[in-house]
């Protein structure tokens, strides 16, 4: 390419729409840290078991990232490097394998793929698409998952060896984000049943007839996604959209991220997100921090 042309491909370019910055929250302090930022859209960061390490995506790749100011991306090359991710994707309870959501060659839409810790050994487990994985059981056989069927997004769970996909829900508008309980006997999520968006919760072995098990969680004005359990069990955290927000893939200033501990709702911070935020579980293993990312328009 000579100088001429590659200057007319960069001024043709489009400019990154957003400026991101991955923080991670310290429980006690109440204080975010911003340990990475760069132009372009950076999500979802799930914490190793054994604390050294985030779990990331950009463009399309998962990535590793040190939990401390000044880290550098190191990039996971699964299996022959045709997956691209989303940002849907977590580290097994033992550490030694990935979860993750991606496109593919053989699947435009996303498909949920289990894979060993180091990239290599990619498997599909839900042939169905679009899919979207969103947690482990505790005991590391289960993996639930989001999936359109028949026109609806309800929830799913698929045995981490492989099998037919196990229905949890039927009865919801649209469901999205499921997340085991610690003690596993629980499985929340977030859905629009019943008006607005709020986190309910169903037994793990699924809603019963006409999601008749389903229970609610929270109620009020904000638009609630993504619940999330500390290892210790103590606190959930959420992530709140502005009122009348009708989905979850817009980035936007006023989005706050919220704690509930017992029956009590408590902001931690207001920042501006939104999708890629907080998909997926990112608690640290001694339970004192989280991670998130903000989103800066550009």
């Amino acid at each position: 390419m000579t100088l001429l042309l590659a200057a007319l491909f960069l001024a043709q370019a489009p400019a990154p729409a957003f400026h991101s910055k991955l923080a991670t929250f310290d429980m006690k302090t109440r204080q975010s840290t911003v340990i990475f930022e760069q132009d372009g859209i950076v999500e979802a960061p799930n914490w190793s078991r054994d604390g050294k390490f985030l779990l990331v995506n950009t463009g399309g790749n998962l990535f590793r990232i040190a939990p401390a100011v000044g880290a550098k991306l190191d990039k996971i090359a699964l299996g022959d490097g045709t997956y691209r991710c989303n940002n849907d994707h977590d580290i097994s309870p033992d550490g030694k394998r990935i979860a993750f959501s991606a496109s593919s060659p053989a699947s435009r839409q996303s498909q949920v793929y289990v894979v060993n810790a180091d990239g290599t050994g990619v498997k599909l487990r839900t042939p169905a698409a679009p899919s979207y994985f969103h947690g482990w059981s505790p005991d590391g056989k289960w993996l639930a998952f989001v999936g359109r069927r028949n026109e609806k997004f309800e929830l799913f769970r698929v045995s981490v060896d492989g099998g037919d996909e196990q229905r949890l829900t039927s009865a919801g508008a649209y469901d999205d984000g499921p997340e085991y309980s610690r003690d596993g006997k629980w499985i929340y999520f977030n859905s629009n049943r019943g008006g607005g968006w709020n986190i309910w919760r169903i037994p793990a072995s699924g809603g019963g007839p006409a999601d008749s098990l389903a229970e609610r969680i929270t109620s009020d004005e904000l638009e609630d996604w993504f619940p999330h359990f500390s290892p210790n069990a103590k606190d959930m955290i959420f992530l709140s959209f502005p009122a009348g927000t009708e989905g979850h893939n817009g980035r936007m200033p006023g989005m706050k991220l919220r704690r509930l501990k017992g029956k009590k709702i408590e902001t931690l911070t207001t920042f501006p997100g939104g999708q890629g935020t907080i998909n997926v579980n990112s608690w640290s293993p001694d339970s004192k921090h989280f991670a998130y990312v903000m989103y800066e328009a550009k």
